[in-house]
């Protein structure tokens, strides 16, 4: 398989596995769609860690697939490429990527899909498409954009740049930068801590964020409202509270 679903104490690693580059061909898309849909139902999966490997986290599209495909391919695949990333970006818990090498054109894409991302110092980050007359199709036009804002998108997108390291912290692409050797170390233990949290506060927060952004700030509101209500009724609030009350704040284990 070219992407497995590792899981552990909580924390399921999505890892990708198809040397020498790791290229996102169309088994590939279908896959992480597959074990991002496993994750998001697996009740002993709590927070995810996608993984490239000590080498690389994914170089990009197969560009030789690609090259075969005419408008009435793509036209069917672009929706299924798109759909295989959203799938990531969907699952209702913590989800860390863990930067290695090159993540470039679908592979910066798929690092996009994280909630947060933990970069190798020596690690690459781009979008090249328009180098092969392309534009990104798997979400990097979309969330990049609205990650790191439109002007500064608009420049890896229109010149195809890779940008290092400590550029892509500096202007909000990756969010802690660690020596190489510690990337997967760092993203497990950030995915380790949270998968000790409450489950359903967290998957509140996260699509509060998520959904607040595709929308006006009064829409926002009120999906934050109803959350924040709607956690009144879990077991996870009741012992939050209560441990807070006796034994002061930080200390409630949760289920």
């Amino acid at each position: 398989m070219t992407v497995s679903l590792e899981v552990a104490e909580g924390v399921g690693t999505l890892r990708l596995d198809r040397p020498p580059m790791n290229a996102l061909d169309v088994a590939t898309q279908d896959r992480i769609k597959e074990l991002a849909e496993e994750a998001t139902r697996r009740e002993d999966v709590r927070a995810v860690v996608i993984y490239g490997g000590e080498k690389v986290f994914a170089a990009g599209a197969d560009i030789k697939e690609m090259q075969v495909m005419d408008h009435a391919a793509m036209v069917v695949r672009a929706r299924a490429l798109q759909d295989s990333f959203t799938a990531v970006a969907r699952i209702p818990k913590p989800v860390v990527a863990a930067v290695t090498g090159y993540a470039l054109g679908g592979g910066c894409e798929l690092a996009l899909c994280a909630d947060y991302r933990i970069a190798a110092d020596n690690a690459k980050l781009g979008q090249p498409e328009i180098l092969l007359g392309l534009i990104p199709g798997a979400g990097g036009t979309q969330r990049l954009s609205r990650l790191i804002g439109p002007s500064k998108a608009k420049d890896l997108i229109f010149t195809g740049r890779q940008v290092k390291a400590d550029e892509a912290l500096t202007i909000g692409l990756v969010d802690r930068v660690v020596p190489a050797a510690e990337v997967y170390e760092a993203a497990h233990a950030w995915a380790a801590r949270l998968a000790q949290g409450p489950a359903i506060a967290l998957r509140a927060a996260k699509e509060s964020v998520d959904a607040g952004l595709e929308t006006d700030l009064e829409t926002g509101l009120a999906i934050e409202r109803n959350w924040f209500a709607g956690l009144f009724a879990t077991e996870d609030r009741e012992r939050g509270m209560r441990s807070f009350v006796e034994e002061g704040p930080g200390k409630a284990k949760f289920q």
